[in-house]
């Protein structure tokens, strides 16, 4: 996901894609072994967009 999409964003739905993130985030690191580590990179990555955008 792009900056200038969260930034579009209201803060509620912002927090709803964190939520949702965190839980893929979740499922990605579990099946890491299968899958590979760039999907887990570009997770990680949006939510620290996210949270930067809501300080």
């Amino acid at each position: 996901m792009k900056i200038k999409d969260l930034k579009g964003m209201n803060k509620e739905e912002r927090e709803s894609r964190l939520k949702e993130l965190r839980l893929e985030l979740i499922k990605s690191e579990i099946n890491a072994s299968k899958s590979g580590s760039s999907k887990i990179k570009n997770i990680k990555k949006t939510i620290a967009q996210i949270l930067t955008l809501n300080k």
